[in-house]
């Protein structure tokens, strides 16, 4: 026996539906509408989405007036990569508003980014404090800035706009890569590892040396300088690896031989990498207690 065709309709072209489909249409178009409609008899409506926490940069602090604008056109650009969220400032000393000036007045979820480029005293204490002195926030805080891909972009565009060539001399060009310096042994870690992928980049040595050396193994700039020097680098860039213009970045660009970068500043990839670090803190669970800090 052959299997019966199926129904066609009077043209003999288009296959109707059996009774089974149109109850199986009929009976989901009906779970559709029932889902908008609750217990009561009301009519359903969407629950709004929670909105995002705020990004709430946290910046040192400079007495320099450069500084702050600086970091206001840098909030400018993440607010235009990222309309969502709400983008505040808070300083840890030196400039207002004041970090806890910032938390105190925000209210449900904040997600606190350092503005700072390793870790150290005010990454591992300052910020958290601030946080346990805001109960009244669901608070998560990110990484400092560095180690990261993005710092190594903003980097070597600032050098290159100072005069580093495209094409520099392997035997005699040179990097020092000059930060402000830190006691705490991590933050030194992290300022050779970001020295180490800008010699990556650059295909040159890149040593790291310091605004404020604390001991032989953090050299100063100009001992920096000295040393690549005798090593027969004649031509050695200076390299501001700070987050805006200051007394530090201003010292360190003095002691270049050569050319000397600007600071960092307001560079794209600074407010693409903000936004990353606040995107991995969004995505951990809140800290409890909140002096831990989120992944890198």
């Amino acid at each position: 026996m052959t299997p019966s065709n199926p129904l066609r309709d009077e043209s003999g072209s288009t296959p109707l539906e059996s009774t089974a489909q149109i109850m199986d249409r009929i009976t989901s178009q009906l779970g559709s509408q029932l889902n908008l409609v609750s217990l009561h008899g009301r009519r359903r409506t969407e629950q709004p989405a929670a909105p995002a926490p705020a990004l709430v940069v946290v910046a040192h602090g400079s007495r320099d007036p450069r500084a702050l604008d600086t970091v206001t056109t840098l909030l400018d650009r993440v607010r235009e990569l990222r309309p969502g969220p709400a983008v505040r400032l808070g300083h840890i000393e030196l400039n207002e508003p004041l970090l806890t000036d910032t938390l105190a007045a925000e209210k449900g979820s904040a997600v606190l980014v350092p503005l700072l480029l390793a870790r150290g005293y005010h990454v591992k204490h300052d910020i958290p404090g601030a946080a346990a002195d805001a109960p009244h926030l669901d608070t998560r805080i990110a990484a400092p800035l560095g180690p990261h891909p993005l710092l190594v972009e903003a980097l070597h565009d600032r050098l290159l706009e100072a005069g580093w060539p495209t094409r520099p001399d392997r035997r005699t060009d040179a990097v020092v890569l000059a930060a402000a310096g830190s006691r705490d042994p991590d933050s030194a870690t992290d300022t050779r590892r970001t020295a180490d992928l800008l010699a990556q980049r650059l295909g040159v040595p890149v040593v790291p040396a310091y605004a404020t050396p604390t001991d032989a193994s953090a050299p100063g700039v100009p001992d920096a300088v000295r040393a690549l020097a005798a090593r027969g680098r004649h031509r050695t860039a200076v390299a501001s690896y700070f987050t805006a213009p200051g007394r530090f970045a201003t010292q360190c660009a003095d002691a270049a031989p050569w050319i000397a970068s600007a600071p960092l500043g307001a560079h794209p990839a600074m407010a693409r990498l903000l936004l990353h670090r606040y995107d991995r803190a969004r995505a951990t669970a809140p800290q409890a207690p909140p002096r831990q800090l989120a992944s890198a």
